[in-house]
């Protein structure tokens, strides 16, 4: 079974990294990036109290939520940071910062 997206889909934009490792990645994440994940994390511990409160139990539930929250919005943000190195999204910032 051939996992490669490059495989599959030619990207759009022009590409950066073809596959970036984790560190590169995460080290491209820009505000909005962060932005999403902080709003994913406050979304997903809100959710997890309103969740909580019937049966009693709004700590945990909360802290579960914001757990789930926390991983869901960094592998959002990641995935958009390697689609933009890899050119599936658009990426002009990047390719700025790698012309200088």
């Amino acid at each position: 079974m051939n996992t490669d997206i490059t495989a599959s889909a030619k990207p759009e934009y022009p590409v950066v990294d073809r596959n970036p490792p984790f560190t590169k990645t995460v080290a491209n994440f820009n505000t909005l990036d962060y932005f999403r994940l902080v709003t994913i994390t406050g979304v997903s511990v809100t959710v997890g109290y309103l969740s909580g409160i019937k049966p009693n139990i709004r700590g945990p539930s909360m802290v579960t939520g914001g757990l789930i929250g926390v991983m869901g919005g960094f592998m959002y943000a990641y995935q958009n940071s390697a689609g933009r190195l890899m050119g599936f999204f658009p990426n002009d910032g990047e390719v700025a910062r790698l012309r200088k």
